[in-house]
Formats: C-alpha cells, structure tokens, sequence
C-alpha cells in the first residue's frame, strides 16, 4: 500500500503536465484556425466594400469597420500562438555565449517578463472593456468595448503559454509547436 501511495505523486506531476500541454496545444490550435479564419473574413469584408464601391456605386459603410475589428481579433491570437510556438522576435546571440545553466536560467526569465506582460496587457485589456462597453461603435453598432476583448484573450493566452514554457523548462523538456 506504501508503494502505490508514493509512486503516485511522482507520476501524478507529469501527468498533469502533460495534460497541461495539450490543453495548451488545443488553445494554439484552436487559436491559429480562428485567425485563419478572421484573416478570411477580412479578405471578405476589404472585397465586399471594393465591390460595393467600384460595382454597385455604393460603398458599405460597415465593411471597413468590421475588417479593422477583425484584424485585432486576428493579430492577438497570432501574437499568442506566436508566444506558445516560439516564434516571436528573439536575441539569442548573447544566451548562445553562456553556460547551458544560464542559459536555462535566462530563458525562464524572458518567460517571466513576457508572461509580466500578458498579464498587464489582460488586465489592461479587462478595464478598457469594461469601461467602454456601454458606447456603441457607429457603424456596426456594437459596443467599444469589443476593441478591448482581443487584448484580454490574448494576455490570457499569453501567461498560460509561457507557464507552460517555464514549466518545460524546469523538467528540462522543451514545448513542441502545436502545428506540427
């Protein structure tokens, strides 16, 4: 009884970590299908007000107001998925120079500093929402606060991603890009 009841911690923590990362796979995917799909939306919108203006003489005023609101749901996730699959702008030149201890060390605090500013840009985010939530954009007609949304989805991602870096970090594994 003694030995189950110890071997279990020990297989409990990469259990949960490795559920962990693939909750954190799932999200990239997710997220980077969903800006695959905005960025179509945008194509949509850019071509329907062309169309609008150069066919029909008549230029839909919501078209360009959507494409503008599209794009900063895009970029957002994009910029999380960046954050979780590492392909963010890097200076890796300096940390190449030092010992694989340090190197270790110096990764968990750019994870730090960047989950820093997930969370700040989330909160962020949550107040400018919620203080513009009750005025209404002119041409769509939803609040202005839905500008905001993107910045506290993408914070979000933001710090659950790079915890799970820091995380692979400390068990010495690395996080496998979720579009592979």
């Amino acid at each position: 009884m003694t030995s189950q009841s110890a071997a279990a911690p020990a297989t409990a923590g990469p259990r949960v970590f490795a559920w962990y990362t693939r909750l954190c796979a799932l999200l990239s995917r997710v997220s980077l299908m969903l800006a695959v799909a905005l960025l179509i939306g945008v194509v949509l919108c850019v071509q329907w007000q062309v169309i609008g203006r150069y066919v029909l003489n008549d230029t839909p005023t919501w078209a360009e107001a959507l494409a503008l609101l599209l794009v900063l749901y895009m970029t957002s996730l994009g910029v999380a998925v960046g954050v979780r699959d590492a392909g963010h702008i890097g200076l890796e030149s300096l940390a190449t120079l030092l010992p694989e201890h340090w190197q270790r060390k110096l990764a968990i605090v750019v994870h730090l500093l960047v989950a820093t500013f997930g969370f700040l840009m989330a909160k962020s985010g949550w107040l400018w929402a919620t203080g513009k939530w009750n005025e209404k954009k002119p041409m769509l007609g939803v609040p202005e606060g839905a500008d905001y949304i993107p910045l506290v989805v993408a914070g979000t991602l933001i710090v659950l991603f790079c915890a799970e870096h820091i995380i692979a970090l400390l068990r010495g594994h690395e996080v496998a890009p979720a579009w592979n």
